[in-house]
């Protein structure tokens, strides 16, 4: 699990092919001293497993699920990337819970400056969309933002100047493609309300004529 706060930036040194999947090589901008191989790293918002570690570069393994559900199918070397680790139990939970499973990819539409802030629009899927609500959460390339203004075609965010110097999100031009991922709970209560909808239609099934017919009646 992570909060989405981002801890630091690092570069894609290197990507290596393994099959239909990916090896990528990460420099980190800060230490990696209480990071241990098979750790997990939410890397611009998904959570990977840290599988080598040298110094402040690790190597994680990108599976081709996540190349087709994220920007990994799109990563080049040089790229700025979100860096995170994994939550503490014991630690603040200061953004939102976030865990790492990204569930579509949006797109900056555009970019406007605001007094302090800068005004983001993304243009994000219909099926995405629906897990969104005015003042909810939503995690995109990571990081923890609330939504200012959301409809069926995207949603409308605020970054203040902390979150612009020190996330991708301050500098990703026009046309950018990011990782977002929804709020769980919203999700939780959908299923939770399906699975209660169709208990309910199996139920109503079960009428006299049911029972006269199977020989109960």
């Amino acid at each position: 699990m992570f909060t989405g706060i981002i801890e630091g930036l690092g570069t894609l040194a290197a990507i290596k092919t393994h099959g239909n999947g990916r090896r990528l090589v990460i420099e980190s901008d800060f230490d990696l001293n209480e990071v241990r191989i098979g750790d997990s790293i939410a890397v611009n918002g998904a959570c990977l497993t840290a599988v080598t570690i040298n110094g402040r570069r690790f190597e994680v393994d990108v599976s081709p699920e996540s190349l087709a559900t994220t920007t990994f199918n799109e990563a080049r070397t040089g790229e700025r990337l979100n860096l995170e680790r994994a939550l503490r139990l014991s630690d603040r939970l200061d953004g939102h819970l976030v865990s790492g499973h990204v569930d579509g990819i949006g797109v900056i539409q555009s970019r406007e400056r605001l007094d302090n802030a800068l005004l983001i629009r993304v243009a994000v899927p219909p099926d995405l969309t629906r897990y969104m609500i005015h003042k909810g959460s939503v995690a995109l390339d990571g990081v923890s933002l609330t939504i200012n203004r959301c409809d069926d075609a995207g949603l409308d965010v605020a970054i203040i100047p902390h979150t612009a110097q020190w996330t991708t999100i301050g500098f990703k031009p026009v046309g950018s493609r990011i990782n977002i991922e929804t709020d769980m709970i919203g999700k939780y209560v959908e299923r939770f309300t399906t699975t209660a909808r169709g208990a309910e239609k199996r139920a109503s099934a079960v009428d006299r004529e049911f029972l006269i017919k199977t020989g109960f009646l």
